[in-house]
Parts: C-alpha cells; structure tokens; sequence
C-alpha cells in the first residue's frame, strides 16, 4: 500500500505575458514533514503556493494534494487543507473570537467546536476577546494560524508566516510551527530567510527567478554551505594580519571596517587562541553571516548559475 504526497508539483510552470514566475518547477512534500519553499522576493513562491490552492490555473505540469487533482476533483482537493496566501485578514471591529466563530460557520463540520483548543494552540486565549483593531501583526498571524486549524487539517501552507514581525514575533512564529509539527501535522510553507526555516524545516526548496537553485535536505545544504565569516576588531591589526600565516586554513583580510576572518570553525578558533596567546588584545568578533545565509544568497544572487 503506497501513502500519497501531500503535495506532488510536478514540471509547473506559470506565465503572466513575457514574464515566467514559474518555471518547471516540481516540489513533492511528504506527509509528516515540515517543507520550506525559499527565495528573495519575486522568485516565484507566492504564484506556486496560489497555484497549489487552485486561485490560479499553471500553464503547464501537475498538481496533486494527497493523490487528489483540480483537474479530477475540483475544490474536493483542498480537502483536509487549510493556510494562507500573504496576510491573513480579518474584520478589525470584531474580537479574534468572533471572526472566528464566523469562519466556523462558513467552513461547517465541527470547526465551531474546535474554537477555545485553537485558540489555545496559538497562545491567544487572553485575548481572544479584544479587537481585532488592536491586535498587533503577530498576533494577526497567529490569528490566521487559528483559523487555518479551524479545518484540523492534514495540510498546513503558511505564505512567509514571519514577514513583517519583530525578533519577539518572528520567535514565536517559529516555536508555533515547530508545535504544529511535532503534533504530525504537515506544514508547507515560503520564506526569504533562511535563519527562519533552518532549524525547523526537513527539506527546502530554494527558488530564484521561478527556477529550483537548490532542491534536498537541510543536512545536504548545510553540506554545501561555505566556511562561515567574522568581522574581527584587535588593538593590533597589522600584527593579527601577519599572525594569520600559521593557520594556513584561515584567511584574514584587512578593509577599512577592519578585519574579516574565514575559515573552519577549528581553525578559525585556533587563530584566536594564538592572537591571544600573542597578547593582541580583542575587542569584538562577531560572525557577518551564517554559512547558510551566506550559500543562500551564493544560490539566488542574479549573477551567479543555479
């Protein structure tokens, strides 16, 4: 007996005029896993996500939710799915329960009853009862977390859920999801950060100009990823510079900012000892970007090949 996909995209592609969002593009996601579709802005997320949920109709390839088609089954493939393209929006005079006790009522079945567990699950039950008007963004997204599980659906598509929120926001965006997919609950969904799918995702696809840059496993991305970098401030630059030729592995290049450091974690830590030992004397060393970030934007910067 074979388990169907939970999302089986294959050869999508998507055209508006002269201008390819999409193209041949296949993402399968399996039941049970947390997939995250990356990419800057503009690569083509939002249109594969609306085509997922049938707002628009690919010019080529397949789509399959479950083993079910738009083109067999209609909206039945939406079945046992539920999330949000964008911002979620609600009606800012009503209370977060009243909006959605409303969507309750569109939606039927038993959502209605599933109310206060939602509510709980996203941390609103204190103030369910407030304006939706006062609500800050975060908890509007959570809010729209909320109504998505209304449906308690297998399916969870989450359109750059953190987009907008502050550190505070973006923090519990994530400890939501990873919630969400240790109860067994699909989740899908589009980000252009790395940092925000990194500890939380199984696979990644990353997009750039509505192409696959990279497609597999976190591990093997960060098997890929370059060695990371610091920006490195001493009381004795010159002599941090000529202390760097015993650590063959580690580069060190002085700019008008000061130093910047690359290399092994190892060796790089090794280098510090011996500034140390040397007696330069640190006053910071901060990393500039992770090595995911920094592959990540090797992947989709418009002049380096996918």
């Amino acid at each position: 007996m074979t388990t169907d996909l939970a999302v089986d995209a294959v050869g999508l592609t998507k055209r508006f005029g002269s201008l390819v969002a999409v193209d041949d593009i296949s993402v399968q996601v399996a039941p049970g896993e947390v997939y995250g579709v990356l990419g800057p802005n503009g690569a083509g997320k939002t249109t594969f996500l609306r085509m997922l949920f049938g707002l628009i109709r690919p010019d080529a390839g397949t789509i399959r939710v479950f083993g079910r088609s738009w083109e067999k089954h209609g909206i039945a493939t939406l079945d046992g799915v539920a999330g949000f393209i964008e911002s979620p929006k609600f009606y800012p005079y009503l209370t977060g329960r009243q909006n959605l006790k409303g969507l309750a009522l569109l939606d039927g079945g038993d959502a209605r009853g599933r109310l206060e567990e939602v509510l709980e699950i996203v941390d609103l039950t204190q103030r369910a009862d407030d304006k939706v008007g006062g609500y800050s963004y975060g908890m509007r997204q959570r809010l729209g977390v909320a109504a998505s599980l209304l449906r308690d659906p297998r399916l969870l598509v989450l359109d750059e859920p953190a987009n907008g929120l502050d550190p505070a926001g973006i923090r519990d965006m994530r400890a939501l999801v990873k919630r969400l997919a240790g109860s067994g609950l699909t989740v899908l969904l589009s980000s252009h950060h790395m940092d925000e799918v990194e500890e939380i995702c199984d696979n990644v696809t990353i997009m750039r100009r509505g192409e696959v840059a990279f497609h597999g496993t976190i591990a093997d991305l960060r098997s890929m990823a370059p060695d990371p970098g610091y920006a490195l401030a001493t009381t004795d630059d010159p002599r941090a510079v000529a202390l760097a030729g015993a650590h063959p592995a580690v580069t060190v290049v002085r700019g008008e900012g000061g130093l910047t450091v690359t290399g092994p974690q190892a060796a790089v830590s090794a280098y510090v000892g011996t500034l140390v030992a040397a007696g330069v004397g640190l006053l910071s060393f901060t990393p500039t970007r992770t090595p995911l970030e920094a592959l990540f934007f090797m992947l989709t910067d418009e002049g380096v090949a996918a």
